[in-house]
């Protein structure tokens, strides 16, 4: 965890971002969940959007949680359904 810590905190200084507010270990269970439940391609891609959203102020409170339920679910609801049948 030593280079994460490293990499977290110069990431942070280059971005401008306080790294206190920066909760890293549930950005990686995060990123977990979604690499094994959904695609590991779609695990940095989330991260990016979760993000966005949290810059834009459109985030709410547990956007990890749903982001999280929404990936271990993801297999057993056989993907997401964009629109109602």
């Amino acid at each position: 965890m030593h280079v994460l810590n490293e990499w977290t905190a110069l990431a942070c200084e280059e971005l401008g971002i306080d790294p206190a507010r920066v909760d890293r270990d549930r950005i990686l269970d995060l990123t977990k969940e979604v690499a094994h439940g959904v695609a590991r391609p779609a695990a940095p891609l989330t991260a990016y959007l979760l993000g966005l959203a949290q810059g834009s102020g459109t985030a709410s409170e547990d956007a990890v949680a749903r982001l999280i339920t929404l990936a271990k679910n993801w297999e057993r609801d056989g993907g997401a359904k964009l629109t109602d049948d």
